[in-house]
């Protein structure tokens, strides 16, 4: 079942019960490569899918993932991707870089892209999305948000790391704790957290001190999204 016929089933008073987060790959936005992919739509049907997905679930996080340089994309097709990413103003983005492969169906398309192309269209899209990143981690400094303590930070032991719910484990930013009020920070448990500082990816914050209203860990419906 598609995400358009979930939201259509479910009524008012049950979204609030969905996971704030969605992970849709949509691989590109141009409706040329789409259908090169051997998939549908366009950045225009995307983008009022994604409108409806916020207005449904208030202060989701969507991520996506996108193929930049499949055979045939044109300079002009890339444009109509990077215009798509900065309308969609995605929370989270991946970029992977089309290679060839004996063994898929793409090999036999004509029309390849050259490896600095791609890889200068990769830098390009990301540098989009580092921007849109920013701007959006600036506007949570300030905010106490519930977080996942998750351990001590992998790169130093100065810090801890955690995440909000709409931050994935792996592959989007984390939520890095510097500071603490209260008791000790414990692995798996639910705090609240004042972020106080913001980076390209990543935010920093303090973490509050353990309260009753603090919201217990519990696993929230996941949506998955069929591929088009």
């Amino acid at each position: 079942m598609d995400l358009t016929a979930i939201l259509g089933k479910l009524k008012p008073d049950e979204h609030a019960a969905l996971v704030k987060y969605i992970d849709m790959p949509l691989q590109h936005a141009n409706a040329n490569v789409l259908k090169r992919m051997k998939r549908g739509a366009s950045g225009d049907i995307f983008l009022k899918l994604i409108e409806r997905i916020r207005r449904t679930i208030p202060g989701v996080a969507i991520r996506t993932s996108f193929i930049v340089g499949f055979p045939g994309e044109t300079a002009a097709d890339f444009d109509e991707l990077c215009q798509f990413a900065q309308a969609a103003r995605f929370d989270n983005m991946g970029v992977f870089t089309y290679s060839d492969e004996d063994t898929s169906r793409s090999y036999a398309l004509d029309n390849k892209v050259d490896g600095r192309t791609i890889q200068n269209r990769k830098r390009r899209l990301m540098a989009i999305q580092r921007r849109i990143a920013r701007t959006r981690n600036r506007g949570l400094v300030g905010q106490e948000v519930a977080v996942l303590v998750e351990g001590l930070s992998r790169e130093t032991d100065l810090l801890w790391e955690s995440r909000m719910p709409t931050q994935a484990p792996e592959i989007d930013g984390a939520t890095l704790i510097n500071d603490f009020e209260g008791a000790d920070p414990r692995q798996g448990e639910m705090r609240r957290l004042r972020i106080t500082e913001a980076h390209d990816y990543d935010v920093v914050g303090t973490l509050l001190p353990p309260t009753e209203t603090t919201p217990a860990f519990a696993p929230a419906p996941l949506i998955q999204l069929a591929a088009n």
